[in-house]
Formats: C-alpha cells, structure tokens, sequence
C-alpha cells in the first residue's frame, strides 16, 4: 500500500493496530508514523516499532494520506482545532473511539473532509481482531477498500450503517473484556480441581479459540455446535443446565446491554 499512515494518540489500541498491520506486511515501518503527549509512550513505540514518533501533531497531519485519531473522546475536538488547518485535502481521517459519530467530526472541521468511524478491538494486536467500519458520503468505494484491507491485515472487518455503531463496542470492541473473564473463570475452575494454573489457561484458552473457530468456519449455528457436544445424560449437559440456573445467558446479555447504553450515552452526551 502506497500510503503514510499517521496515528494521533499511540495507546494500547494505536498500537495494536501498528503491531497488526507491521506483522502482516501491508506496510513497511516508513510508512507509519504516531504521536503521543508523553515522552514515555513516545520513546516507548519508537522502540517496539522502529516507527517514526514525536509530539508534533501539526507534522503527522500534514505527512498522513490516512490519518488515526487514536486519543481518549474526550480530547477530539482539542485535537482536531489543533490539527484541522494541517490535514490534507484529500486525507482520510478515521476515529477509533466510542460515542464520537461521523458528524461530531465533520462539525469539528471548518471545511469537507473525508471521515471513517472505526470500532476495532485489541485482538487485532495478535491479527485475530473484529472491526467495523462506516464511511461518510466523501468516502469513495475504493478508499473504503483500501481502509478495510488494513483493518482485515490484522482481523477481519465488516462495513455497516453508523445507526448500529453505538452497539458494536457490546458485541466487538468490548467483547474481549467478557472473554477474558470467561476464559479466567475456567481456568480457576481447572485450578480447583488440580490442574496446574499455566496448563488451565492453556487449555480454557483454546477451548475458546477452538470453539469460536468452529462457529466461523462451519456456519453452523452455535446452538448445534453446543448441542453436537451434549450427549444424552454426559457430563457438558449437567454443565450447561448450571450455567443456564446460574442466569449465564441472561448475565450476558445484561452485560451488552449495559455496554451499548454507555456507548449511546458518549454520543448524545457529545451533541
């Protein structure tokens, strides 16, 4: 790809994406370039990436053809009045964090401006991530190809409408944070019956891989594929009928729920 990638912000998603998109080899080092506010996270990508780093913000929009506004929601209209007479005419600009909205960006811009909203989520650091990505209308087809083929460098990307980005961080870019959990559960319920702590993360790991792989690539519905493993009487139907009295269903769904009211809350809360 013949593109400088600038990252404003280069936190731990900022440089999941680096990571994802180095290792894939669908650009070289030279080709990407971050900033951050403190020397630490500065100095700290330099080294890991052999990337190109600085403070200067003003000279990574002004280098960038794509450009990554990688910072806390917070602060994007600070960084955007920064950056804005800096950015190229024809640079895509793509926001990363929940609750700002395709709108929120162009506001913020005293002209047109190419704009994609993103949700990525960390796994994408170990090229196994899960984004979505949304266009504004200056965004043509071929630049949203090319958008996607970095995010599917490190994962796999779906485009969809931004009226279903608020729920995304439940079911993707959060989602990973439940999985965590899960798998750790698993793995103090291996500990509890003897089996040595590193061998029980090991194995409720990949247990979940596994399973999660099996879903993707046989299309079959998760509920046969949970069913397939039930045999009458067995040991994973008593399993499954503890989790389903323990409310297990329900508990994630409360959870997403809960996740995807934040979520729309960071967006009226920016209007």
């Amino acid at each position: 790809m013949d593109k400088q990638i600038g990252f404003v912000g280069c936190g731990n998603m900022a440089q999941a994406m680096i990571q994802g998109m180095l290792r894939a080899g669908i650009v070289t080092k030279d080709q990407v370039s971050a900033t951050a506010i403190t020397d630490e996270t500065i100095e700290g990508a330099a080294c890991r990436f052999d990337i190109d780093t600085s403070n200067n913000n003003k000279r990574l929009a002004s280098e960038s053809d794509i450009l990554f506004l990688a910072v806390k929601p917070y602060i994007y209209k600070e960084v955007i009045e920064e950056i804005k007479d800096y950015v190229r005419a024809d640079a895509i600009i793509i926001t990363i964090a929940a609750g700002i909205t395709i709108g929120d960006i162009e506001n913020s811009f005293d002209h047109q401006v190419k704009v994609i909203r993103s949700m990525p989520n960390t796994p994408s650091l170990v090229g196994e991530g899960m984004s979505v990505l949304c266009p504004n209308e200056f965004v043509s087809e071929e630049e949203l190809q090319e958008v996607k083929a970095i995010y599917e460098s490190f994962g796999k990307a779906e485009v969809m409408a931004e009226k279903l980005m608020d729920a995304i961080p439940a079911v993707s870019g959060s989602a990973p944070a439940y999985v965590y959990m899960f798998i750790e559960a698993m793995a103090d319920g291996a500990v509890q019956q003897g089996i040595p702590r590193g061998q029980a993360y090991k194995l409720a790991a990949q247990a979940v891989l596994g399973a999660a792989k099996m879903v993707l690539e046989t299309g079959e519905h998760p509920g046969k594929l949970k069913d397939d493993v039930c045999t009458p009487g067995g040991s994973t139907i008593e399993a499954v009928t503890a989790l389903e009295e323990a409310g297990f269903r329900s508990a994630v769904q409360s959870a997403m729920d809960a996740c995807t009211k934040r979520a729309k809350f960071l967006s009226e809360s920016k209007k």
